[in-house]
């Protein structure tokens, strides 16, 4: 079975537009999500699944400067641009990765994609319900479930939200979800970039940990964060926005 991580990214983003190319220490931000998701160990690649606006020519550019695949497709129907980037770089298993999450945990990433090999589920994710911080989100599918979905719906949100038809239809796909383990508190951190506030938290994160340890994990993060717990209230009136 081919895995690939497909990241869905545009620049064109509502609250802060162009943050996929922003840099932290001199690399863009994409550029450090692709690096992090190179060291999980059961990923056969990883893409880009993005747009063919004109303004995403920049993200194009930074995918053939880093050696990484990328599609352009959709603007507003990201299920099909995710479809047709695994059918055109020949994913049998899709990681389901948002741009917005360059702290995804490769760690977690094989965690889930080898529980998804084993227990023969639709569906396997860690976010339903989340027991992890904000932004740590990972959800592996195949890709033919994925084509099954893109032919049972046409609903907005479904086509903005590449899984949500899946994960809300249990009648008709077997799902299973991942718990982290971790005391409750850790659910509110917001590890995600949303906003120009989440983007100097994860900033911070990335300026401290990485350095040192470019393959940092989960817990390295939540340890830097508990000796510098005033760094969640950089974002802590953002809210999350809802899929429906």
């Amino acid at each position: 079975m081919k895995v690939v991580a497909i990241i869905e990214v545009r620049m064109k983003s509502t609250r802060l537009p162009g943050k996929n190319l922003r840099p932290i220490l001199g690399k863009p931000m994409l550029e450090m999500l692709v690096e992090r998701l190179r060291h999980a160990k059961t990923l056969d690649g990883v893409v880009v699944a993005t747009t063919s606006d004109p303004s995403d020519d920049a993200i194009e550019e930074t995918c053939n400067r880093i050696g990484v695949g990328c599609y352009r497709g959709s603007m507003d129907d990201v299920l099909d641009r995710v479809m047709r980037a695994a059918q055109t770089f020949g994913a049998e298993a899709i990681v389901e990765i948002t741009g917005d999450c360059p702290l995804t945990d490769p760690a977690i990433v094989d965690e889930i994609v080898n529980k998804y090999r084993s227990c023969g589920c639709d569906y396997v994710g860690n976010m339903r319900p989340s027991t992890y911080p904000v932004g740590l989100a990972v959800q592996v599918f195949a890709t033919s479930v994925l084509e099954e979905t893109d032919r049972l719906t046409q609903d907005p949100a479904d086509r903005e939200h590449v899984s949500l038809y899946i994960y809300e239809h249990p009648e008709r796909f077997s799902l299973r979800n991942v718990e982290s383990g971790l005391p409750e508190k850790y659910r509110s951190y917001r590890l995600t970039v949303d906003t120009p506030e989440d983007f100097a938290l994860v900033s911070a994160v990335f300026e401290a940990l990485y350095p040192t340890n470019p393959a940092f994990g989960l817990p390295e993060i939540l340890d830097f964060i508990d000796s510098k717990p005033e760094l969640l209230d950089l974002n802590r009136s953002v809210q999350q926005k809802a899929a429906r």
